[in-house]
């Protein structure tokens, strides 16, 4: 059975809401989604997150990458980048680096801002970097997906996204839902494809 990791970090639950969408997607393909979440990370030396989340899915491992077949990375916006959990999470994947154990699987990326122009795209990109690095491949959304020409809110070619608005409690609505479906779906058929198809 193909099996896509979902991970994501999410302090408010705009993200987690958006990540739920992208594994109904995953599993309309067929696939199986697998769905993680990072600890926070803090400046306070010797303060560690507890070992397991009091609610939610569980913290990923590096584990959960080499056991899976495809990844979709959702963080909140920070500054344009990425949140600190999740890069501090994908700093710890070395050895995956060193062995190639991401190499050719496919992922994507997905976000939510606070507002329009919050730095969606910059935030996708700073996600997408250390996958390429990984050799992993950039699945993104195509035009064919007919709301990402209409979306008023989320939504880019390269990847899905929220605007949650200044308070973080803007629902999600039917385009940006039926973006990150589609984004997970494609993933996830992505995934089985390669797993299927020898090289020629």
């Amino acid at each position: 059975m193909t099996e896509v990791l979902v991970l994501y970090y999410s302090r408010y639950g705009a993200t987690a809401q958006l990540a739920r969408h992208i594994a109904t997607g995953v599993e309309k393909s067929g696939a199986t989604a697998r769905v993680r979440t990072v600890p926070p990370v803090t400046t306070n030396l010797g303060e560690t997150a507890q070992a397991v989340p009091e609610q939610g899915p569980p913290y990923a491992t590096t584990r959960d990458l080499e056991e899976t077949h495809g990844l979709i990375l959702g963080s909140p916006t920070r500054f344009g980048n990425m949140a600190a959990p999740m890069k501090y999470f994908l700093d710890g994947t070395s050895g995956l680096w060193a062995s190639g154990g991401l190499v050719d699987r496919p992922f994507a990326v997905f976000t939510s801002t606070a507002t329009m122009h919050g730095g969606q795209e910059t935030t996708l990109l700073s996600m997408a970097l250390p996958l390429i690095h990984q050799g992993m491949l950039w699945v993104g959304v195509p035009y064919t997906v007919p709301e990402l020409t209409n979306t008023s809110s989320g939504g880019s070619p390269y990847g899905a996204s929220h605007v949650a608005g200044p308070d973080g409690k803007r629902e999600i609505t039917r385009d940006e839902r039926r973006i990150a479906e589609a984004l997970g779906e494609r993933v996830g058929r992505v995934a089985a494809r390669l797993r299927q198809e020898p090289a020629a």
